[in-house]
């Protein structure tokens, strides 16, 4: 891949932002793509990946640059993808990020249902042998992502929020931070980084006055701090995310989620995300969290900003 670095008005070099956007069929890539496109990037969908090393011998063209990949491109192959991906990552003047757009298979076997799509990997088959195919292919892609979205519970507006939000940070660091509450009855969420079980401490919900609430309320979290164990947990896994953040920052990194799990994922997991949330944005990070159980009941959120430095954003 040839050098593509050039010289701004400024005498600085120019760096082209790439953003390869990848994930199985009825994940939403195209809303993610016309998003990024609609932020102001030059969007080029389905290339074939043998021709991205020309697309890439003019120099910068002063605009990001987001490329959508699946399995119809026509010299597509997981081993292909690493690989440019690694080249991409070598090569001087260019900054590279894959979005990973993520989904469970029975929400995809349901979209290509409601659609009455064949699935790109079974035209002559049933949807649900094609979407197993294809979740199997992209294992090792999926492992590799930078930024990860799990669309299996979003709507089309909600995923285009997820994307302005991971790949236009509001500050200057380019790390996106996610706070993320769940219940272990339902199983971990996907695409967290590190999970922190919480279970350990004093449950609210034994208390009856507090048992409607969650752990945005007051009350219950002034009951879960009552708990001695509390502080030196909460200042432990504050010192760790000080640690990493910067760290995954220096790497490149785009996006680091933080998993809350309590038994029912109402209080414990929730009040200790948006404790933690608070901590990171007064730190300058941008943070948003989001409490999986409390969604599942339709519970609404409002964003509130956290200072001019950064800003939580309560999620959907």
């Amino acid at each position: 891949m040839s050098e593509i670095d050039s010289i701004s008005d400024s005498g600085n070099p120019v760096r082209q932002r790439i953003v390869l956007v990848t994930g199985p069929s009825g994940a939403g890539r195209s809303t993610a793509i016309h998003t990024m496109e609609d932020l102001g990037f030059e969007a080029i969908d389905n290339l074939p990946l043998s021709l991205l090393p020309r697309l890439l011998e003019d120099p910068p063209i002063g605009r990001d640059l987001v490329l959508g990949l699946d399995v119809r491109n026509r010299d597509f192959s997981v081993n292909a993808l690493i690989e440019t991906l690694d080249s991409l990552r070598d090569a001087p003047g260019v900054e590279t990020e894959l979005l990973y757009l993520d989904c469970r298979s029975d929400v995809l076997l349901r979209r290509f249902s409601e659609t009455r799509r064949r699935h790109p990997l079974a035209p002559a088959e049933s949807p649900d042998q094609g979407v197993r195919r294809e979740l199997d292919l992209l294992v090792p892609i999926r492992a590799r992502a930078d930024i990860l979205i799990d669309s299996s519970d979003l709507t089309p507006h909600d995923l285009r929020a997820e994307v302005e939000r991971l790949i236009t940070p509001e500050t200057g660091a380019r790390l996106a931070v996610s706070l993320n509450s769940f219940s272990y009855k339902r199983g971990l969420p996907r695409g967290m980084d590190m999970v922190l079980d919480c279970r350990f401490l004093r449950n609210p919900y034994w208390d009856p006055s507090l048992r409607k609430l969650d752990g945005r309320s007051a009350a219950v979290g002034d009951y879960i701090a009552s708990d001695t164990r509390f502080d030196p947990f909460f200042g432990k896994v504050l010192d760790l995310a000080r640690l990493l953040l910067p760290a995954y920052l220096e790497e490149g990194k785009a996006h680091f989620a933080i998993g809350f799990g309590c038994t029912g994922g109402q209080h414990r997991s929730v009040a200790i995300a948006e404790k933690m949330a608070q901590a990171l944005a007064n730190e300058g990070w941008q943070v948003s969290t989001r409490h999986r159980e409390l969604e599942r009941g339709q519970v609404a959120f409002q964003a509130t900003p956290l200072g001019m430095a950064a800003n939580v954003d309560k999620g959907r």
